[in-house]
């Protein structure tokens, strides 16, 4: 067995050292491992399709699988959904095996199939002309578990020194997909706490407390109505779905539309669209008139489960803001603030004494009242501001 090994030795050092020394300035995963695949193959080994399979933490995805064929340039990329593992085409499968515990497992796809292990995977890849299979975990720190396989369609499968070689990879290949794995898990995690601009800028650098730029933009704050007698009364659970409907009923508008959702305060939402995009204000109303359809169904739905009707105000205006880091010295809060904010948090609230969904600044009103039809509703006095605002109602 000596002379495989180091004859294996030779089949991969060139792609561990690309790895380790060629690999520097590629940001992406999936590029890195269809570069991979395809030097493993010019270094001899006989490589017909590979996979890799990463754990992320996502509020909408258990993770994601990189798939590499013959003659593809890219891999192919997949996300997981987090109920998977309920699903037959996990249970049974490699990547289930390897999560339970196993460090290896190789399947002989040129064997009678009575023979083998049975799941649709392997179906599958006898069906494409593969005859070998072999899977090992990639451990990355703190032995978090991800998964890599490798097939051929030579005959005989791999030989021992090609999956020698392949082995020969697995240390590097975990170090270089963990930093990568873990730069997109940084981004995902901004993206989903703070916004997808504010998570750029706080990755390219502007963590330091009181930094920040003056914005122009529309704002938008939303809240709901009665929410402190629905948490008081319904079951925890049920408060929490309704949360949870209620925000995507409001939010995924204000993204489609180019909005920036800044923070979720208890029952109400921040959003601001900055006017640097062109038709920001338009934008923000057409954002609002799909989330007030939205509304209506999401209503509609619970009506069907015998609960009440969920009732929300919208105050919008228009102005410069601060935008930027605030807080202690060790927890920083990435928002926006100024006096325009202010005068949007009360218009929401003089939406319930005046009975009207949506209320709109004159400043804001001027931007779009040639496209939208507005509700001319009077001059009223704004707590913490001298002098009587003119309203519109959308």
């Amino acid at each position: 067995m000596t002379a495989p090994e180091n004859k294996s030795a030779t089949l991969s050092d060139g792609v561990v050292d690309w790895l380790i020394n060629g690999t520097r300035d590629q940001r992406f995963i999936d590029n890195i491992f269809a570069e991979m695949c395809i030097r493993l193959q010019q270094a001899g080994i006989p490589l017909a399709r590979s996979t890799l399979h990463v754990l992320i933490q996502h509020p909408q995805w258990l993770g994601a699988r990189f798939m590499w064929a013959d003659g593809m340039r890219e891999a192919e990329i997949a996300r997981v959904d987090h109920d998977v593992r309920e699903r037959s085409e996990y249970i049974g499968s490699p990547a289930n095996e390897m999560f339970d515990g196993a460090t290896e497992l190789r399947e002989n796809l040129e064997q009678d199939p009575a023979l083998g292990r049975k799941h649709a995977l392997y179906r599958e890849m006898r069906a494409q002309g593969l005859t070998d299979y072999v899977a090992w975990p990639l451990y990355h720190t703190l032995g978090k578990r991800h998964l890599v396989t490798f097939a051929t369609n030579r005959p005989g499968g791999f030989d021992d020194t090609h999956v020698a070689a392949l082995k020969n990879l697995l240390p590097v290949l975990a170090l270089v997909s963990e930093i990568r794995v873990k730069n997109r898990l940084a981004r995902t995690l901004l993206e989903t706490y703070v916004g997808s601009h504010a998570g750029e800028l706080i990755l390219a650098g502007a963590t330091r407390r009181g930094t920040g730029t003056t914005v122009r933009a529309a704002i938008m704050i939303c809240d709901l109505r009665d929410f402190t007698k629905i948490s008081d009364n319904w079951p925890r659970d049920d408060v929490i779905d309704l949360l949870n409907d209620y925000f995507d009923a409001m939010s995924e508008p204000i993204a489609r539309h180019g909005g920036e959702i800044l923070k979720f305060i208890g029952d109400g939402l921040l959003a601001i669209f900055p006017l640097s995009e062109p038709k920001a204000c338009a934008n923000l109303l057409h954002a609002v008139t799909e989330a007030r359809q939205a509304m209506i169904a999401l209503n509609a739905r619970n009506d069907g489960t015998g609960r009440a009707p969920l009732n929300y105000g919208i105050g919008v205006h228009v102005g410069d803001v601060m935008y930027g880091n605030i807080g202690s010295s060790t927890r920083l809060d990435f928002t926006v603030i100024g006096p325009a904010v202010n005068m949007a948090s009360r218009l929401e609230a003089l939406t319930k004494q005046l009975g009207k969904k949506v209320l709109l600044s004159r400043d804001f009103a001027e931007l779009v009242e040639r496209e939208f039809e507005l509700e001319h509703v009077g001059r009223y006095e704004v707590r913490g501001f001298s002098d009587p605002i003119e309203l519109f109602a959308f």
